[in-house]
């Protein structure tokens, strides 16, 4: 389907139409994507970086009428804004995580011991609890860790602050 053919579908049906459209250029904004946010993001923030991208075009699209010249020229204007806004902010959050959260996080509970923080480590699961184990109980370096699996140092980073937050929630049920 050429871009005039998919501008007449959105017109007449919006559903099918972005249904269409994501068919299209999924590839397309994926690999926008990728080449800007791949040193900052993971693949699940990428992913959730290319809905992102496609919700704004359609309702781009809906305020306007889908009155556009090229569905691939708005596509990549969005695509880019919406990395370099990512971009900026995941830059400017790596820099502001405190790795100590952890120590706090433990420090919280005081009935829970080495053994039991383990365990509840290991409910994260891999390669978060990998991580967390040879972060903080081995004192490895970040972008060592990183290294061995294959991983940024800023993906690694965007894994950390997610899994402190689950291992809060964690705790806190368990406290209740």
């Amino acid at each position: 389907m050429n871009d005039n053919e998919l501008l007449d579908l959105l017109k007449k049906e919006p559903q099918s139409g972005l249904s269409a459209v994501v068919r299209q250029y999924s590839a397309y904004v994926m690999k926008i994507a990728y080449v800007k946010l791949g040193e900052v993001c993971t693949n699940e923030d990428i992913e959730e970086a290319v809905s992102d991208i496609f919700f704004k075009f359609y309702k781009m699209g809906t305020d306007c009428g889908f009155a556009m010249t090229s569905v691939r020229g708005i596509l990549s204007v969005i695509a880019e804004r919406h990395c370099i806004d990512i971009f900026r902010r995941q830059r400017s959050y790596d820099e502001t995580i405190d790795y100590d959260e952890l120590e706090n996080i433990i420090a919280d509970k005081e009935d829970v011991t080495a053994n039991d923080m383990i365990d509840i480590i290991k409910q994260l699961g891999e390669p978060d609890s990998f991580i967390f184990i040879r972060k903080y109980y081995f004192g490895q370096k970040n972008k060592d860790i990183a290294k061995e699996l294959g991983m940024t140092e800023s993906a690694l980073n965007s894994r950390v602050s997610r899994g402190l937050d689950k291992l809060r929630k964690i705790l806190e049920e368990g406290k209740k």
